[in-house]
Parts: C-alpha cells; sequence; structure tokens
C-alpha cells in the first residue's frame, strides 16, 4: 500500500512539471518590472530565443560537470569551505554592485523595526498599524531591530546576514542530496557548485524580507527530517522541529512543510516504529506554535499590546480572495481586498471574513466553469514556470526615473542608494537585463525537464526516496492554487528543485554518455 501511494504522489508531482515543461513549449511567462510594471506576463514563447539558450545552457552544463568531476580527488573539508566562500564572495560584489534600497514591505518592517529600536513605538499594533493587520511580520521586524542593535544602522549588514544564510541553504542542499544519494561513489560536488551560483539565490540577497532566512531554516529542517528517516536518532527529529518552528515563525509557508514532514514520516511507519511514530509527531507538532505562543506573551506581558495579537488582524480570507482574479489570475489586485477589510470592516476581523466569503461567493458563481479553469491554468503556469522569482525587482532593482533612489525607501521598483557603470547597464531593458532574466527562466525550464527524467526514472526503478522533497513541492503547488500568487513565494522550493534537477541531470548524462561509451568498448571487442 506505501509503494502505492509513493507512486501516486510520483505520478502527481510528473503531471504538473509535464505541464508546465509542455506550456513552456508555447507561453512564456515573465516579470519584468520595466516594460510591464508589477504584472504577470504570459505572452507567446520566443522560440529564436529559446532554443539557442536551450543549448548554450546544456552545452554549459555537460562542459561545467566534467570539470566537477575533476574535483574528486579532492577533500570535501576543502572543497566545500571553498566553494562556499567563494559564492558569499559573488554575492557581496552583488550588494555593492545593486545597491537596492528596500521598498514596500521591506521598507515598511524596516521602518518599524527602527521604530521600536530608537523610539520604543510600538503603536504599529494599534487599529490601522501594519503590525496590526499583518502580524506575522512581526517576527521580520524583530529579527531587523536584533541585527540593528548588535550592528551598525546599515543596509549592508542585514544584506551580508542573508548572504549568510544563503550560504546555510547552499550547504544543506549538498547535505540533503548527500543523503538522498548515499550510496553514491563519487563527491557530487557538481550540486553544491549549481546551489551556490544559482542566480536567483545570489541576487535576491538584495531583498531585506523574510525570504532568505526561512527558506534557510526550512531546508534545514528537511535535511534533519531525512536524516531523522533514516537513522531513527531523537536528535535529529527534535532539531528538525526546532528548524521547523523557526522558519515557520519567519514564513507561515512552513505549515506545508510540517504537514509534509507529518506525511514522510507515516509513509516509513513500518521502519520507524510506531512509539518513534507517534512521539515524533508529537514533537514537531507541539515545537511548531512555540515562537508565536512566547513572542505574544512577552508583547502582552511587557504591554506592548493591549489585546491578543491577531485577533483583529486581516483574514486569510482576504488573500484567498486575492486568489481568485480572472484578470490578473490571482496576482496582487491593486489593494481591492485590502479595502475591504479596511474600509467596509472598518479593520473588523469577523466582519471582514464574513464579506471575504460573499465575495469569494460571487466570483466563483459569476465565473463560468471555462473562466475559472483558464484563470488557474494562468495562475499555476505563471506561478512556476517565470523562473526567475521576480529577481527583476528584488533583486537586480531598477533605478528611479524620479530620483528616489538616493532616500531610505526606494519606491515600488527597487531603486538604488548609488548608481554606477554596470546598474547603468542594466538600466532600464537593456540587453544585459534581459540576457540575465532569459538565462534564468531557461534554466528554470531544463530544470523541469531534469526532473521530469528523475521522477520517471524512479517511478520505473521503484525509488521513492525523495518523497519528502515530492510532498513539499506539492504542497506548495497546492496552496497557490488557492492563495495569491507571486513568483517569489515559492522561493523556498528552489532547493529542492536544484536536488530533483540535478539527480535527472545526472541520471540522463549517465546514460546518454556512459551508454555511448559502453557501445564504443562493445563494438572495439568485436573488432
Amino acid at each position: 500500500m506505501s509503494k502505492v501511494i509513493h507512486k501516486s504522489l510520483y505520478l502527481i508531482l510528473l503531471v504538473f512539471v509535464g505541464m508546465f515543461i509542455v506550456s513552456s513549449l508555447f507561453v512564456r511567462a515573465q516579470y519584468n518590472y520595466t516594460l510591464y510594471g508589477d504584472n504577470p506576463i504570459l505572452g507567446t514563447q520566443q522560440w529564436s530565443i529559446f532554443i539557442p539558450v536551450i543549448a548554450l545552457l546544456l552545452v554549459s552544463g555537460v562542459l561545467l560537470y566534467r570539470l566537477c568531476l575533476k574535483l574528486n580527488k579532492f577533500n570535501p573539508k576543502v572543497v566545500i569551505p571553498v566553494v562556499l566562500l567563494c559564492s558569499m564572495a559573488i554575492q557581496v560584489v552583488i550588494i555593492f554592485v545593486f545597491p537596492r534600497v528596500p521598498t514596500d514591505d521591506s521598507q515598511t518592517v524596516l521602518s518599524l523595526a527602527m521604530n521600536m529600536l530608537y523610539d520604543q513605538d510600538y503603536s504599529s499594533f494599534e487599529t490601522g498599524g501594519y503590525l496590526h493587520m499583518f502580524p506575522f511580520n512581526f517576527s521580520t521586524v524583530l529579527y531587523l531591530k536584533t541585527l540593528l542593535y548588535l550592528f551598525l544602522d546599515n543596509y549592508l549588514v542585514i544584506k551580508l546576514s542573508n548572504i549568510l544564510f544563503s550560504a546555510v541553504t547552499t550547504l544543506m542542499i549538498y547535505l540533503i542530496y548527500k543523503q538522498l544519494n548515499n550510496k553514491s561513489t563519487e563527491r557530487d560536488y557538481g550540486v553544491l557548485i549549481f546551489a551556490a551560483t544559482y542566480l536567483p539565490s545570489l541576487f535576491l540577497n538584495n531583498l531585506i524580507y523574510n525570504d532568505v532566512i526561512a527558506t534557510a531554516f526550512l531546508t534545514s529542517c528537511l535535511y534533519f527530517l531525512i536524516r531523522f528517516i533514516r537513522e531513527k536518532s531523537w536528535q535529529t527529529i527534535i532539531i528538525a522541529a526546532i528548524l521547523l518552528a523557526i522558519g515557520n515563525y519567519f514564513r507561515s509557508v512552513g505549515v506545508i512543510v510540517l504537514i509534509a514532514a507529518i506525511l514522510t514520516i507515516l509513509l516509513n511507519m513500518r521502519s520507524i516504529g510506531f512509539k518513534k511514530l507517534f512521539t515524533s509527531i508529537f514533537v514537531l507538532a507541539i515545537l511548531f506554535n512555540v515562537p508565536g505562543w512566547t513572542q505574544n506573551a512577552v508583547l502582552k506581558s511587557s504591554g506592548a499590546v493591549s489585546e491578543p495579537v491577531g485577533i483583529n488582524s486581516a483574514p486569510v480570507y482576504m488573500w484567498l480572495n486575492m486568489g481568485i482574479n480572472l484578470e490578473r489570475f490571482g496576482f496582487w489586485d491593486n489593494m481591492e481586498s485590502y479595502q475591504i477589510y479596511q474600509r467596509e470592516a472598518n479593520y473588523n476581523k469577523a466582519e471582514s471574513t464574513e464579506l471575504y466569503k460573499q465575495e469569494i461567493e460571487r466570483k466563483l458563481s459569476e465565473a463560468s466553469l471555462s473562466d475559472l479553469a483558464q484563470m488557474y491554468y494562468k495562475k499555476i503556469i505563471w506561478t512556476w514556470t517565470e523562473g526567475t522569482y521576480q529577481m527583476d525587482r528584488y533583486g537586480i532593482g531598477n533605478e528611479s526615473s524620479s530620483g528616489m533612489g538616493g532616500g531610505r525607501g526606494g519606491g515600488i521598483a527597487g531603486s538604488y542608494s548609488y548608481t554606477n557603470a554596470v546598474t547603468d547597464l542594466f538600466k532600464g531593458d537593456s540587453v544585459y537585463r534581459t540576457g540575465v532574466l532569459w538565462i534564468v527562466y531557461v534554466m528554470n525550464f531544463m530544470m523541469y525537464c531534469f526532473i521530469f527524467i528523475r521522477l520517471v526514472g524512479g517511478i520505473r526503478g521503484k525509488r521513492y526516496d525523495e518523497i519528502s522533497l515530492i510532498l513539499v513541492i506539492l504542497g506548495f503547488i497546492g496552496f497557490y492554487i488557492l492563495w495569491e500568487i507571486k513568483s517569489r513565494y515559492i522561493y523556498p522550493v528552489y532547493p529542492l528543485l536544484i536536488v530533483l534537477s540535478y539527480m535527472g541531470f545526472k541520471d540522463a548524462y549517465n546514460f546518454m554518455f556512459h551508454r555511448k561509451l559502453g557501445w564504443e568498448r562493445s563494438s572495439l571487442r568485436k573488432r
């Protein structure tokens, strides 16, 4: 029965990945703020660019893989630190070359952190305040406040902290890969170098928010979960539970990882044993909300808030309502949903919940089945095939034409604190900006192709070791079918896509080149 469930989950993801691949042959999903503003774009695929970039990346990938094989003779204690340090050095260069300043939510949480640190101002928890509406972002405010207290009041400190967390994620990608391929005789430095040079992760350290830090904790949690499944060690499940709780504290998608972790443990019930199964699930569940409970208790006891945090926050139905939009297929709806909570319900959670339910019912009743099917198809395709995680705006940035670049905030576009020769080269819709976005987009497409190969190979060979990763990815797909979308929101999944795609690439490489080599040797023996 367990094998049937494993196979079914692999097949479901295979269908989605196949849909991403086939759709990308005809539809180009993109996010380019300079050209289209803050809008999700689905256009016709440009084959004249698409195919040459695929060929370029394929050839480059094979050459780099062969180069990485030559590193097998070196000790991991040397190679891993060197690769991580080189990656961090590249990221430091990027944050100096593209000195993007905070925008929208990132600017808001930074301002709140400074207000709390220097003025002890917690008024944002009062009715109408940012943290009254979105108390889940207090974790980011607290994190920024701590950094500002310990170090200098400078964007650079926060971005350097992002770089450290990004390095942790890179290391965890490598360790997860090795855990899932523990019988491999190779060092597999290729996956480490791929993760260390993955462009979205290099550029998104420019985003002062919770994406990078949450990704590091959630990826680390998965590593220790996989170790627990193999080793049955209490230490590993406790560490996994702590990391999951912290990751969820920073970004609430941790609940997806929690569900995936519980399902993974249940699917391995026979090897884990009933006692450890029950206790491990209990540990994961009981520690999951400890950071939130602790935060609320401290805020209440200190007098910073007068009522329980979140009692009148924006309800989840607001984001579900945003997720149903025929014109923008679930993307940000330009304050329409916010205004229901703010103006019509006057910041009342219960009242706004009823209004959102009515609005969702109206949208669903007025739209035809064909309209809804098209909307959800566009929603899934854009979210998962855009491929850059919106690094155009959040990583590269855009120089403001209104002169906002030198201020504390960068407007919605994400302008710079200063400009230089490189920012000038990437200005507007330049060939350099377009080229980088095309490379990342096509790389994402190729990753899906190799993931498809890995899934097919796993099903045919009845190998289901990657089930924990599969469950997390399926969880994200299902969640963002319903929720408001941004391709940046699925950033915590990129480490899993790297692991699976590298597995698929290695499978394809071994099949193509080793099979050919074996055929040639066989022909020589016959001669």
